[in-house]
């Protein structure tokens, strides 16, 4: 049980802050995340780490010499926001490009990806990195849907020596994306974790049964077994990674790794029978590791990460860092970083709006105003149907959004903002604050829709029409979602085929959104009969069906809710 908070929404920031506070000698706290507190040559390829919160180390504590250079921090288990992403880079880029490494989940896929546009965008050459480690989350065929669990550390480590040694940007993408070809990991878990502030954790393991294949982010496991000795489990996890063996691998590096829960002492008795059966298959252990690495808050279980190693990994493998978690080697010589980090950004400012566009940024806040009350009321019950296969925070995610975008938008028109601007302020707002999945996907909704509307004169429906059917297209071609993978897009497609198809027959936007509206209800309860093909339900498929996708029945929801206010 997570007892220890005051505000349970304010807990990641609060321990980052902590967190920062302890180890000012490697880090330093920016709104969003650290950065390296020492001294960072002109011209080196910064290596930049991030995800969700409540896997500490993960990813503050990778920060330092030799590994990375910042870590962007989301809310705990969800990714860190575009904006968030964005503003760490630039504050750690130093003019030799930016690596991005994080887990291979599609809020981070999605927010980390939207926030490389934007900074390619800028004159900064970024490349991506999502590590997929977790053998129990997709077969070898279908390696690239694969979750990154504690594999992120080892090509983490690998990055950031090759970026420390002085390579260039393509050599240190290159080294990494041979290092993540090479990384497996399996993990099981004796019982679930909790959020601050929940009454229980999100997943029960029965007493006497190991779950196997579970997730970080409180995702069960793929199955349960009855729970084995040390010698047993060993050979279990052993035999989960063996077979990805390539044919050259005569050494290997190793992570065992608790999950939060987990004694050390226990760890140490698993290394023994682990370390025996990694020697009976001919294989030479180097440099290996067991402790605590990317934790899933208090779930007690463990994982075992391989990294088949060849002479080149093995020299980034063994390179000296030095960091809050993992110190190798040599001490790297450092000086205190000198420079004055920019401060937080100032006051908002927006383009001049007439009056017509003032009166439309005010409407697009008082309908902020009924989504978010909505979001509110559904957060329970929007939890509890991504609790079925995912990891039950939608509703919360969602109503956090919401909040903040209600707030955005009443500032953004309360300044004199214009139609386009406060719907795009909103949206920014949401995906800032929300983070996740469903935080990215909304807030590049609402950005792309509002791209498609103007600060003077009044609603054009045109526009509208036209701003959503742009919205689908960024969320699709980001997200990587189309029909049928049980996801937003099933509710959000045929809402926006039902709305060009009424405006053109009526030309009027009321009763155009109307059908829409109705178009995505139905939608959206038609996902019960879907199985999920992205994000983390995919791996628990099976459960899912016979219940909706959250993200289409929110969605259907705000529909109906705009609907109500258009007549």
């Amino acid at each position: 049980m997570t007892t220890i908070f005051d505000a349970p929404e304010e807990f990641a920031t609060t321990a980052l802050a902590g967190f920062a506070a302890l180890h000012g000698r490697f880090v330093r706290l920016v709104k969003g995340g650290v950065v390296r507190s020492t001294s960072v040559p002109e011209g080196k390829v910064a290596v930049i780490v991030g995800g969700g919160s409540g896997h500490y180390p993960a990813f503050a504590g990778y920060v330092g010499p030799g590994l990375a250079d910042a870590a962007v921090a989301g809310d705990v288990f969800a990714s860190p926001s575009t904006a968030a992403v964005a503003r760490v880079c630039r504050k750690a880029h130093r003019g030799g490009g930016i690596l991005l490494g994080f887990g291979n989940y599609a809020g981070d896929v999605l927010n980390f990806g939207v926030a490389a546009e934007r900074l390619r965008a800028e004159g900064i050459d970024v490349r991506i990195v999502a590590v997929t480690d977790d053998v129990a989350s997709a077969p070898a065929e279908t390696v690239a849907k694969r979750r990154g669990v504690a594999g992120d550390l080892v090509i983490f480590k690998i990055a950031g020596a090759a970026a420390e040694a002085g390579l260039s940007l393509d050599e240190v993408e290159r080294l990494a994306r041979h290092a993540n070809a090479r990384t497996v990991s399996f993990g099981v878990a004796f019982d679930g974790c909790t959020l601050p502030g929940s009454a229980g954790p999100l997943f029960i393991v029965p007493r006497g049964k190991m779950a196997l294949g579970l997730g970080i982010h409180g995702e069960p496991g793929i199955s349960e077994e009855t729970i084995v000795s040390a010698g047993d489990l060993a050979t279990l996890l052993t035999q989960k990674l063996l077979p990805e063996r390539p044919k050259d691998a005569r050494k290997v590096g190793v992570i065992l790794n608790g999950l939060g829960a987990t004694k050390y002492e226990e760890l140490f008795v698993l290394w023994t029978a682990i370390s025996a059966r990694l020697e009976q298959a001919g294989l030479e252990i180097v440099a290996p590791e067991a402790g605590e690495f990317v934790t899933s808050l208090d779930m007690q279980g463990c994982s075992l990460t391989l990294i088949f190693l060849d002479d080149e990994l093995e020299r980034y493998w063994t390179a000296a860092c030095d960091t809050p978690v993992l110190r190798r080697g040599g001490a790297i010589a450092t000086t205190p970083a000198t420079d004055i980090l920019a401060g937080e950004d100032g006051p908002a400012t927006y383009p001049p709006a007439d009056a017509e566009g003032q009166r439309g940024g005010a409407c697009i806040a008082r309908i902020f105003t009924e989504i978010s009350v909505l979001l509110h009321e559904g957060e329970e019950e929007l939890g509890r149907i991504d609790a079925v296969a995912g990891d039950g925070d939608h509703g919360q995610g969602m109503a956090r959004g919401a909040a903040a975008a209600l707030e955005a938008a009443k500032a953004a028109s309360a300044a004199g903002a214009g139609t386009a601007s406060v719907l795009a302020a909103a949206g920014d707002a949401w995906a800032d604050r929300a983070g996740g999945t469903s935080g990215a996907i909304w807030g590049l909704l609402l950005r792309s829709w509002s791209n498609a509307l103007s600060d003077d004169g009044a609603v054009d429906g045109r526009a509208v029409v036209k701003g959503a059917r742009r919205a689908l297209d960024s969320v699709m071609r980001l997200g990587g979602a189309k029909i049928g993978d049980k996801t937003l897009v099933d509710a959000f497609s045929p809402f926006v085929d039902a709305l060009e198809k009424s405006f053109a027959e009526s030309g009027s936007l009321a009763t155009a959104w109307g059908h829409a509206a109705s178009a995505s209800k139905l939608a959206a309860d038609a996902t019960t009969q879907l199985t999920p093909k992205l994000g983390r339900a995919r791996p628990l498929a099976e459960r899912s069906l016979g219940h909706p996708d959250a993200g289409a029945v929110s969605l259907a929801m705000i529909a109906g809710c705009v609907a109500t206010l258009l007549i």
